[in-house]
This record gives structure tokens, sequence and C-alpha cells, in this order.
């Protein structure tokens, strides 16, 4: 099995923001902006630490890529790659029970330029440059004017360009994203997508995608946190019960099992960490100790549920 070579990145979307769309099971005092400042630096500290060295955010994160901006300059590190993204922009402005929407998506050329601006500060480390929940509806595959920026932007900085994609046409959007060329050349290198446990729509457009040598990188690994045991999802029982044999035999957390069951069944370049502590992330890092025999991830791969099930059970979920 090779499932080892899969890297463990850190994500940002609940570093840099006091809420973010998930099962609420865990108590924060304090939601300052400097009280996250402050975590956000002593977890992405904690990342370089223990190896790793992907850190991907957004300017939708709050002040997630301030946070890894400041972070990386103080740092100086030469060996991290960053990612970051264009399209949402961040409403909520730290106001906690925030009514309205948190995040407005923007696929237009003045978005991208205007994003541009602030996300370049990242250069050099700045490898990954992605469409922020590129959806065919958005048109934003389709806006020549968006993708000749992209490639110019590609071949001026040598960035690797990407997208990320939610929702139940994720293997669409990834289809429609690798025929796309500029000048003879394709445009996407990269393509971040939710895969996890119950949602795995995308499995053979994703392995198509691996085969061409592309970066996979994957996110909501641990499905905004429905992995773990909860009683409002009785219908997943029977999945808790073999999430928690599993736990049991090789020593880790249920997280653990979710983010090793991405590893070694999809073996993407990267999965994201989604820790908003120090030990949410040395907990997820046990992923490493271990392998899942292939009767163990085929006892995984039977609870898959409908794409349609799965973003309509996480549309219901609430910010915390």
């Amino acid at each position: 099995m090779s499932g080892n070579k899969t890297k463990i990145g850190l994500g940002l979307a609940a570093l840099g923001r006091p809420e973010y769309i998930n099962v609420n099971n865990s108590v924060v005092d304090n939601k300052s902006e400097k009280a996250f400042k402050n975590n956000a630096f002593e977890v992405l500290d904690q990342a370089y630490k223990l190896g790793i060295r992907y850190f991907d955010t957004a300017p939708s994160y709050g002040k997630g890529e301030a946070f890894l901006y400041e972070w990386n300059v103080k740092h100086g590190y030469t060996d991290v790659v960053l990612g970051t993204k264009w399209g949402y922009t961040y409403m909520a402005d730290w106001e906690l029970g925030y009514a309205g929407k948190h995040e407005i998506k923007e696929h237009s050329l003045s978005k991208l330029t205007e994003q541009w601006e602030v996300s370049k500060a990242l250069l050099p480390q700045l490898k990954y440059y992605q469409i922020h929940s590129a959806t065919l509806e958005s048109g934003v595959l389709f806006n020549k004017d968006v993708l000749v920026k992209l490639s110019k932007l590609k071949r001026e900085f040598g960035l690797k360009i990407g997208l990320t994609s939610s929702g139940i046409n994720q293997s669409e959007v990834i289809k429609t994203a690798l025929s796309l060329e500029i000048d003879g050349l394709e445009l996407f290198d990269s393509f971040q997508v939710t895969y996890n446990i119950f949602e795995q729509s995308v499995f053979n457009i994703l392995k198509d995608a691996i085969k061409k040598q592309k970066t996979v990188i994957i996110k909501e690994a641990l499905a905004n946190g429905r992995v773990f045991k909860n009683e409002s999802y009785p219908h997943y029982s029977d999945l808790y019960e073999l999430l928690k044999t599993l736990s049991i035999k090789y020593n880790v957390g249920l997280d653990a099992i979710a983010l090793r069951y991405v590893m070694d069944s999809i073996e993407p370049s990267i999965v994201l960490s989604g820790a908003s502590s120090k030990s949410q992330l040395i907990d997820n890092l046990k992923a490493y100790t271990f392998e899942l025999s292939e009767a163990e991830i085929a006892l995984l791969t039977k609870h898959k549920i409908a794409v349609n099930e799965y973003w309509e059970e996480r549309a219901k979920l609430d910010w915390h």
C-alpha cells in the first residue's frame, strides 16, 4: 500500500475567523481577534515543528491569509509551500452570530485582480493559487478573461493554478477544468476537493486527475465533524461503531481513522487537517502511524451516501 506518500497539510479555515461551519463539539472561551491570532501562530508553529510544510488559506477565512502572511514573514522559512484562493469575500467582520452570509462569492475578473493584489504578498512561498469553490453555475470556467489572467499569473510567477470544489457537481467541475487549455497548455494543475467516508462521488475523476499527475488536495476529510459520534445522526450508528473499533485497534482517535481512510483509499498528494488547536493537530498527525488494510478500507467505503444527501445534510450545519 502506498498511501504514505500522501502528506498532511494545514488548512486555516477554522484558525482565521471566530465562526466556522461544522458540528460544534468544542467550546472556545475567548473569540477575540487577538486570541485567535495567538492561537493561529501557536498551531502554525506546532505544525511546522511536526513536519507540515503545506499551508492553505483564503481571503474569506477571516484573518487567515493575514495571519499566514505575518507568520511566514516572521520566520522566513524557505521550505514551506503556501496556497491561497480568490473568489470569496469574508463579510462577517468578526461579528459573532452574524445573521447574513459569512462569505460572498464573486468569480469576476475584477475580484480576481483585487484579491491577487493582496495575496501576492505571500510570494515567493505561494505556489498554489486556486479558484475558491468553482462551480458550473458561476461561469468562472467559461470566463475567458479570468482564465487568460490566471494563465498570465501562472507564467509570470511560476504558480500552480488550481480550483477548489464543493457541492453535488464536483465531478463535472473537475472534468471541465481538466479539459481547459490556454494557448495550447493545460491551465489547471491542482484540485482541492471534498472527499471523505460519506462523500465519494469524486473517486473516479480524482483517480483520473492523479494519473494525469495533477496535485490532488483533499479537504473536509472529517465531514465537518460528522465522523464523530453524534446523537443527531443515528443513521450513522453502524459507522460510528466501526470507527470506534478501528480507533481502539490502532490506538488513535476517530479523526486519524478518517484521515487515514482518505490517504489509503484515494492516495492524494495532500490531505488537509482543519485543526483549530495544537492538541487536535497532534491527534490528526497520528494518521501517519498506521495504514488501513484493504478489507478495512472496503468496510469504510460501504458507508458512503448519495451525493445529494451529503450536501443537503451539510447545508443544515450552523456556523459556530
